[in-house]
């Protein structure tokens, strides 16, 4: 092997954890049951120690115990594991507790790219020309080699689009950079797969030798359409790897670490991808023709003006504001408020670009609406039997979807808004209670139709494009309004100014 660092390291089969977590009630757990819960397990303990070793540098005391005699957690868990824990749930937008909840295991256990996430490859870690050339070795996969070809020619055009590259095939001779495919453990580079999930991939940073190679794990269910992983997302991520980007923290860019693509998704560079590969390379010749007919998506910045939000509810302690396939928590315990996938804490249960949700937290479940379906989902998995239609309901044929859900829970009442119009839904009965009013008559001074709508701390607070309506219903007026992330309290830092200008 030759003396390039490699920026990678798999996880070890044999600390893969069980599917069943028993976990301690963290300070925010969604809809969990009320009986005592006991603390992580063992093997908990040791695939979290493994993943913050591998991908945040955790370097454990060599003394280390485990647990003492009375079963509590040593210093070593308590100090530098707990700060490890909160940077990994910082870094993908979780609550920053430094505790291992069971949402922060589940983040651990998603698939993901085999690079360390602290990592930085620096701007000297880039190929010093333009022309490029990769070649394919070893398939070892049922595709068609035409297949993968073709997809691989697409994964490295998103790249060339935006920069000066060229990148050209080889067939034979030696090339820069070398793709292929292994099954088992041992491929020969001192990093082995894990088998299905777990690790998909891993590259190396650009270099002689083996710098800049990409190797796939021939055993994941790959594919190109809405089953298993899809092979082009992940060839983009990894070429992004070989051209000499780090992990991103944005959870819209490609070169976030989790695979995050939901069914029939279409992956993209992200505005974040763009301006990270252009600093290293610059920008490409027709880049402003095909930014002006297809801009790279940006990842919805809580200090944009114009922000508005598809939905937003509370969820026990925290609150919870949609946008597209993203959300932000706001939990009265934590400084910050980071955006993170829907994904994320819901796997693929619930679609993105949603048009209201609310928590029952009497019966402990959430709803979560677009277009005429519904989805009820507890302790976060999705309940048998859904989706369902909105009329199931009671709504009538001529309501095709739902505006806004408020749910109240003392009075056991949700209320739905739709266009003009609001409706009273009986949650221990289970029906719609009469006709519809008008919503100028039921919550005067609120417009319509209205985007999202949630009761937190006595008020009901409205949002209708980037406008936020404190709203009094003792009194029935509208007490204050404001931009439609105030209650996002943006701050924005030097550092993250200093990115957005690179």
């Amino acid at each position: 092997m030759s003396n390039m660092k490699m920026l990678w390291l798999s996880l070890l089969t044999v600390m893969m954890p069980s599917k069943t977590l028993v976990m301690s009630l963290p300070l925010w757990n969604p809809v969990l049951p009320t009986q005592p819960h006991a603390g992580p397990s063992e093997a908990d303990w040791e695939f979290a120690e493994e993943y913050l070793k591998h991908f945040y540098g955790y370097q454990p005391k060599p003394d280390r115990r485990k647990r003492t005699a009375d079963n509590s957690i040593d210093a070593d868990w308590t100090t530098g594991f707990c700060d490890k824990v909160q940077e990994m749930q910082r870094f993908f937008g979780l609550p920053q507790s430094g505790e291992l909840t069971k949402e922060t295991l589940e983040v651990m256990k998603r698939p993901r790219c085999g690079l360390s996430d602290v990592e930085r490859f620096g701007d000297t870690m880039r190929w010093k020309k333009h022309n490029i050339s990769y070649r394919i070795a070893g398939y070892n996969l049922t595709i068609p080699a035409s297949q993968i070809h073709k997809l691989f020619k697409a994964a490295w055009k998103l790249w060339s689009n935006v920069t000066p590259l060229q990148f050209r095939k080889r067939s034979r001779k030696e090339a820069d950079i070398v793709i292929s495919f292994h099954s088992g453990a041992d491929h020969k580079d001192g990093s082995p797969f894990d088998g299905k999930k777990g690790i998909l991939a891993h590259a190396f940073m650009p270099g002689f030798g083996i710098g800049g190679d990409v190797h796939f794990d021939a055993d994941e269910d790959w594919s190109f359409n809405s089953t298993g992983f899809n092979l082009f997302a992940v060839a983009v991520h990894e070429f992004g790897h070989a051209l000499g980007l780090s992990h991103s923290s944005d959870p819209g860019a490609i070169m976030y670490p989790s695979y995050n693509f939901a069914p029939n998704y279409e992956p993209q560079l992200s505005f974040r991808d763009v301006k990270d590969i252009q600093h290293l390379y610059g920008i490409g010749s027709n880049f402003a023709e095909l930014s002006s007919k297809n801009p790279p998506p940006r990842t919805p910045d809580k200090c944009d003006p114009d922000l508005s939000f598809d939905a937003v509810t509370q969820l026990q302690q925290e609150i919870l504001f949609f946008k597209d396939r993203f959300m932000w928590r706001k939990h009265h315990q934590f400084e910050e408020t980071k955006i993170t996938l829907i994904s994320s804490l819901w796997s693929d249960s619930v679609p993105y670009s949603l048009d209201a949700v609310y928590e029952n937290s009497g019966r402990n479940f959430l709803l979560f609406f677009k277009g005429h379906q519904y989805w009820m989902l507890r302790q976060l998995n999705l309940e048998e039997g859904y989706p369902r239609n909105i009329w199931d309901l009671g709504f009538p044929s001529r309501i095709k979807s739902i505006d806004a859900a408020l749910h109240f829970t003392n009075d056991h009442y949700t209320v739905f808004f739709t266009g003009h119009e609001c409706w009273r839904y009986d949650e221990q009965q289970k029906t719609m209670e009469g006709s519809p009013t008008l919503i100028k008559q039921q919550w005067p001074g609120i417009p319509y139709p209205i985007d999202a709508a949630v009761f937190y701390e006595g008020f009901v607070h409205f949002f209708k494009g980037n406008v936020h309506y404190k709203y009094d219903s003792n009194s029935k007026r509208v007490v204050s309004t404001g931009p439609a992330n105030d209650l996002l309290e943006c701050k924005k830092d030097n550092n993250e100014i200093l990115m957005e200008g690179r």
